[in-house]
């Protein structure tokens, strides 16, 4: 169903207040410089776990976790995405979602089957390009966040605090463009290499 890169079994951290398991998805379509899942990226690469073994696996957590978060990888880039999480549903999880929004129409149609999204916001909409190596990437992600506020589905906009945006005050916009959405953004720290 799914080309799987990897799984968590347990994080506290990738679905806010809720017991989770992560699902990594391979392939992005984007070349972030400071992407920590680089192993993830070639969405040619077999998959190391199958998606019988993800089933088999949340059968057997059923009362210990709450919820699944798809994640990365570019989870929307894979088009069986919305069948994977109304299969998690129907198992009694919740589902959460790791998304940058390069594929606005596959979020929109997994939007009906998720409980939270974490939308990475890579810059301002009109630098993406610069962060991504993708033209036209910021306009995708536009799409994205807006499908994303209208929903009423449970969401927050993070960005990973690269140097790029440490430069003209990029930060600041993009905190205020969020404030603009009605939420406040949420700053992650690069790995550093």
């Amino acid at each position: 169903m799914l080309s799987i890169g990897g799984l968590t079994p347990f994080t506290t951290i990738d679905y806010p207040g809720k017991l989770a398991a992560v699902v990594f998805c391979q392939g992005c379509p984007w070349r972030c410089s400071y992407c920590h899942n680089q192993h993830l990226l070639d969405a040619g690469q077999s998959g190391t776990v199958t998606w019988q073994e993800i089933i088999r696996f949340l059968e057997q957590r059923r009362s210990l976790l709450d919820a699944v978060v798809f994640s990365g990888g570019e989870p929307t880039m894979q088009p069986t995405l919305p069948e994977a999480l109304q299969a998690i549903r129907r198992m009694g999880f919740l589902t959460g979602l790791h998304t940058g929004g390069p594929y606005p129409q596959r979020l929109a149609a997994c939007l009906s089957q998720l409980d939270w999204v974490g939308m990475d916001l890579k810059a301002p909409f009109k630098l993406y390009d610069q962060i991504t190596g993708v033209a036209g990437s910021g306009t995708l992600a536009e799409q994205s966040a807006e499908l994303l506020r209208a929903s009423g589905v449970s969401h927050q906009f993070r960005t990973t605090v690269d140097p790029f945006l440490l430069a003209d005050n990029r930060i600041e916009k993009m905190r205020l463009m969020v404030e603009g959405f009605g939420a406040k953004l949420l700053l992650q720290q690069a790995l550093l290499r």
